[in-house]
């Protein structure tokens, strides 16, 4: 049988293999990290956003974000509104007594402020701190009032996860990437 042995190379050679192995691993670092900064670029230019006209306020949002408290919040638009006093955001459905009782109250974390204005007339302000993003407010508004109160996923709050966890279960599709000049969707009259 007989034996290979491979001829020695020079030292010169070596360093000279050794450089073009490194140079090209370095260049693929460099490759790699241009194509994340450009892809972190490109996802900087675009937001998640819900679609007013889709959303059927099916109460994932609140669960299913990443946050511990969603970034989905509710946001009210006061052109829209009526200012009644019987909200159907405001209180739940079939209220025995027209007060703030906790117990008559649509939601569950007291976000919704509401504030007399003249009679019969009151105006609903949202707080943030307290929105949960669960939509029962906007679900009470949009199935007995005028659909003034809707979701809306708010910027400063959002991490921009590549695939939003949140859209991967909306059963209206109605969570998706919108331009940064569209970021919110605004319900108009």
């Amino acid at each position: 049988m007989k034996k290979y042995t491979a001829s020695p190379i020079s030292r010169k050679r070596f360093l000279q293999l050794c450089g073009s192995i490194a140079a090209g691993t370095a260049i693929a670092a460099v490759s790699g990290a241009a194509a994340t900064q450009a892809i972190r670029r490109r996802s900087a230019d675009y937001f998640w956003q819900i679609d007013p006209s889709k959303c059927t306020f099916c109460g994932r949002c609140e669960k299913e974000c990443v946050l511990t408290v969603s970034a989905v919040k509710c946001i009210h638009a006061n052109k829209v509104c009526g200012y009644c006093d019987l909200c159907g955001g405001y209180y739940r459905a079939n209220v025995k007594d027209l007060n703030t009782a906790a117990e008559n109250l649509m939601c569950p974390t007291g976000a919704i402020k509401r504030e007399y204005v003249e009679d019969p007339y009151f105006e609903y302000t949202i707080d943030e701190s307290l929105c949960n993003g669960c939509g029962k407010c906007a679900k009470g508004c949009n199935s007995f009032g005028n659909g003034s109160l809707y979701l809306q996923v708010k910027q400063e709050l959002c991490k921009s996860c590549n695939e939003c966890k949140i859209s991967k279960v909306c059963p209206a599709d109605a969570i998706r990437r919108v331009a940064r000049g569209k970021a919110y969707m605004l319900k108009d009259a």
